[in-house]
């Protein structure tokens, strides 16, 4: 064993970097990924009688494993880069002499092509949340403001009501990711339907709290809560392989379709690099591609 494996509890250590994590600010769902990283490690390590520690014939081993049960590369690519997060902090707080991870390169991503929702998709789902109850009209602004904005599901669900202006068609994120804040338009369609939440949102049991969304019940609304509703509506509308990230895809490529400009793009998603667009659009490229050469008439000679 290197001195930079020397025997420590990960397990018993865990607690005490996601107390950090979250003294720096990082997302609860940050925080929740890289906990569920070290944890399914940890599991892993005991199932095979392999000892917990980061050296990288362990962290290779496992990796292997989570690509070998059929996960996604991307699942393999952030539970490695959990363990390489925490080997670092391990470090930096004297837990560890050395840090065994450090340069070790991530699984390649396979370079997939996510498929857009249509329009007759999103006017399905929108459809489904036709109803005048509570929950109806919260699903309908939640759907709407997300396909408009191309905005990750964890800054919707963080979204308080001091932060959404209707009038003027405005919403404030204020912790993007990386801790990146950035003001946010909308139509006054998606408006109409905020307003609407907002209404009925008053006689709710936690009307008083900040977060613009609630739950039923007198329940707060997570991030869990937000996956669980949409799946929800999703079925109803029978919208198949549905995942609320698809709305962010959708709403990046319909921005393209109509005319906007990737800098504009850039700026609601939230990007700080042009190459997470090609990423995000990928499906669409093509029909953009096809339209665009027709306008071109480059065979008008």
């Amino acid at each position: 064993m290197g001195s930079g494996s020397r025997s420590v509890d990960l397990a018993a250590l865990l607690p005490s970097w996601e107390l950090a994590l979250r003294a720096e600010r990082k997302s609860g769902q940050t925080v929740k990924s890289y906990g569920d990283g070290v944890r399914a490690f940890l599991r892993w390590c005991t199932d095979n009688d392999q000892v917990p520690v980061l050296d990288r014939a362990a962290v290779n081993a496992f990796v292997a494993a989570v690509l070998d049960s059929g996960l996604e590369a991307s699942t393999a690519r952030s539970r490695q880069l959990a363990l390489r997060r925490f080997s670092a902090w391990l470090v930096e707080e004297d837990e560890l002499d050395q840090d065994l991870l450090l340069g070790l390169k991530p699984p390649k991503l396979d370079d997939k092509v996510v498929q857009s929702l249509t329009d007759d998709e999103i006017r399905r789902l929108i459809k489904a949340c036709q109803g005048k109850d509570f929950r109806d009209r919260r699903d309908e602004a939640v759907i709407r403001l997300m396909v408009e904005t191309a905005m990750r599901a964890g800054e919707c669900v963080a979204i308080e009501v001091a932060d959404v202006d209707v009038q003027r068609g405005l919403v404030v994120v204020r912790r993007g990711k990386g801790g990146k804040g950035r003001i946010v338009p909308f139509s006054p369609q998606t408006a109409r339907a905020i307003d609407r939440y907002l209404r009925v949102r008053r006689g709710h049991l936690r009307e008083d709290s900040p977060a613009l969304w609630l739950g039923e019940r007198g329940k707060f609304f997570t991030y869990d809560a937000l996956h669980d509703t949409l799946g929800y509506r999703a079925r109803l509308a029978e919208v198949k392989n549905f995942h609320p990230h698809l709305l962010r895809h959708t709403g990046a490529s319909r921005w393209l379709g109509a005319g906007g400009t990737e800098g504009g793009l850039m700026a609601i998603a939230g990007w700080s690099t042009r190459d997470m667009i090609d990423r995000y659009t990928r499906s669409t490229a093509a029909a953009r591609a096809a339209d665009e050469a027709r306008g071109l008439n480059l065979g008008d000679l």
